[in-house]
């Protein structure tokens, strides 16, 4: 087994014992990321669609420094503080995933995410 941490500069660094991302072979497993700006260090602005932007673009920074893209996600977790913001996370997120190409999803509302945030997603891609 080849292990291999991933670490970003141009997403937001861990604030815990974790990492961005891990790479077993040729599979790449991301921490959920929420909408932390890099530069600042706090959460976007906005609203839903705007945290989707957000958390999106952490991913594919991560997604690149190992070696991937988001063609290359086979499934995706998104966790959402509110459903009934499902129709507009969806809409940013069908930004970044080709219909031909899109992963598995699960999409699950939870109860509270770390800093009220309103949205978090993790993937699994290759590498």
């Amino acid at each position: 087994m080849n292990k291999r941490i991933i670490k970003s500069p141009q997403a937001p660094q861990p604030i815990g014992p974790y990492n961005q991302a891990v790479a077993v072979n040729n599979l790449l497993f991301t921490a959920g990321q929420i909408p932390i700006d890099p530069k600042t260090n706090q959460v976007c602005s906005g609203g839903i669609a705007e945290q989707t932007r957000q958390v999106l673009m952490n991913l594919k920074a991560v997604l690149e420094e190992a070696g991937s893209s988001f063609d290359k996600v086979v499934k995706t977790n998104v966790f959402l503080k509110n459903m009934n913001d499902f129709n507009e996370m969806n809409s940013v997120y069908g930004e970044f995933f080709k219909p031909e190409t899109a992963p598995a999803r699960s999409t699950i509302e939870v109860a509270r995410l770390p800093k009220d945030v309103l949205v978090e997603i993790e993937t699994v891609a290759f590498i």
